[in-house]
């Protein structure tokens, strides 16, 4: 049964989604979200045999015919992929599709036999995962300083590294905020409702860019709004908003992704694959977030950083708590993780400073840690109602707060840029020009380890990260 917060969040995609009818996958659970009634094939040959195949399956099974197999176009584009259609979409609920599930049964032999996957799910890749973390930002005084600081470093345009960020857009007045004098990139499409309230995830691109610079002064961001609808996009689609990215503005030195999802495989994601292999022959890094399922399953395309051909080019995060001595209780984890840095309560500018905004809290805290920690983390406090709740519970007023600038906000999506800024600062510390040379450095130059479900590993700490202590008989993990 999927836990609370992932319902609610799977309601608010689906509204910013409504031509794309949507199921928990891979059945009523809160591992990720798909396309119903559609699979994903490479195109040509490959596509044709996924086809061909699950027609004749198809036409054994009860109540479906051939007519439920044909192609949901376009049939190709640049990522190598091809949308087919294997059912109604407007059929049964969210709890998973059986028709899907159905066609992928039915070329597992054949994937057996070729060595690779020639099927998938259309996933959903979002900033929005699963039921943690618990907080949504939190208004923090103009008055209190960005956490971490800004480091001293100066901006330099003729060695300033390149990141680019893809995320949500840039907040309109985001240039009133010091940190971001040197960013650039795409609006924010709409960031109030009718009644002038921020939207859900509205600020998020914003908030990483303000971390990226204050980690990484000497730095020129772009961000790219590609996540502006509830933070999700269609896997399939993701593919190709990558390269576009990058035919827009050239690789970038560091590429800055705090978005994703789990699948149930190892192998990675066929809509994004095309991109992969070409990413695999830039010099630019990938710095993706590790996810917030609390969980060790893979998340993509965080987890190519484990798979041979990627090691170098792709550098996985996962979230430290807020002391930075053990893991955060929403952050996945596992040998696929390859660096962790804070990601509980980082201060940053969610919006500019030049009018005040009010929010709608959307989600409602736990009464205790989900994940069964017990320290004050994000799942609990600080508390809060919101406009949603568990069905069948009385619905209380949800809270109202006032943006003026800097919030406080947790997620591996912001240990994330912190750790982007940190290659970005070694390459501007050290001369170094290769991205990649710069990760390898970085880690093999750390000091610092934490305790994450037992494991002990890096732990990136931007020095000019104020730790905030947690009651010490809280425990860790």
């Amino acid at each position: 049964m999927a836990p609370q917060r992932f319902r609610e969040q799977f309601d608010q995609i689906q509204r910013s989604m409504p031509d794309v009818p949507l199921a928990m996958g891979p059945d009523d659970s809160a591992e990720f979200l798909y396309e119903k009634g559609v699979v994903l094939a490479r195109d040509g040959e490959e596509a044709r045999l996924v086809e061909d195949t699950v027609r004749d399956h198809f036409t054994t099974m009860a109540g479906l015919t051939s007519d439920h197999v044909r192609r949901a176009g376009p049939e190709t584009n640049r990522t190598g992929i091809t949308r087919i259609r294997v059912g109604d979409p407007g059929e049964g609920d969210s709890g998973g599709d059986p028709t899907v599930a159905h066609a992928l049964r039915s070329l597992r032999t054949m994937e057996g036999r070729a060595g690779r996957r020639l099927i998938s799910r259309n996933h959903v890749v979002s900033i929005a995962v699963n039921a943690c973390p618990g907080d949504e930002p939190v208004p923090v005084p103009i008055s209190e300083p960005p956490n971490p600081a800004a480091a001293e470093t100066p901006y330099d345009a003729g060695t300033a590294v390149g990141v680019l960020v893809v995320d949500t857009g840039l907040m309109h007045d985001y240039r009133a905020y010091p940190l971001l004098a040197h960013t650039d990139g795409d609006a924010q499409v709409r960031e109030c409702d009718d009644d002038g309230v921020l939207q859900q995830y509205v600020g998020h691109g914003t908030f990483i860019a303000g971390l990226v610079a204050a980690v990484a002064p000497n730095t020129e961001v772009t961000v790219l709004g590609t996540l502006n609808d509830a933070g999700a996009i269609l896997e399939c689609d993701l593919g190709e908003k990558l390269f576009e990215a990058v035919d827009r503005g050239g690789w970038p030195e560091v590429l800055s992704l705090s978005a994703g999802t789990s699948n149930g495989r190892a192998d990675g994601l066929l809509g994004v694959h095309a991109f992969m292999e070409e990413l695999r022959e830039q010099r630019t890094l990938l710095v993706a977030a590790a996810g917030n399922n609390g969980s060790a399953t893979p998340f993509w395309p965080a987890a190519y950083a484990d798979l041979p051909g990627w090691r170098k080019s792709v550098l996985s995060v996962g979230a430290l708590r807020s002391d930075g001595e053990f893991g955060a209780c929403f952050s996945n984890h596992g040998g696929w993780v390859k660096a962790y840095a804070p990601g509980e309560r980082l201060t940053s500018a969610l919006t500019g400073f030049a009018t005040p905004v009010p929010y709608v809290y959307q989600h409602s805290t736990y009464d205790a840690c989900r994940y069964g920690f017990a320290y004050a983390c994000t799942c609990q406090y600080p508390p809060h109602n919101g406009v949603l709740s568990e069905p069948g519970d009385a619905p209380a007023k949800p809270d109202q707060v006032m943006f003026e600038g800097h919030a406080q906000w947790s997620g591996t999506s912001f240990a994330t840029p912190l750790v982007a800024g940190l290659v970005a600062a070694h390459m501007t510390a050290h001369g170094e020009r290769n991205p990649r040379a710069a990760r390898a450095q970085l880690l093999a130059a750390n000091t610092e380890y934490a305790e994450v479900r037992g494991a002990h590993v890096p732990a990136l700490l931007p020095p000019t990260w104020r730790p905030v202590p947690v009651d010490p008989s809280a425990g860790g993990s």
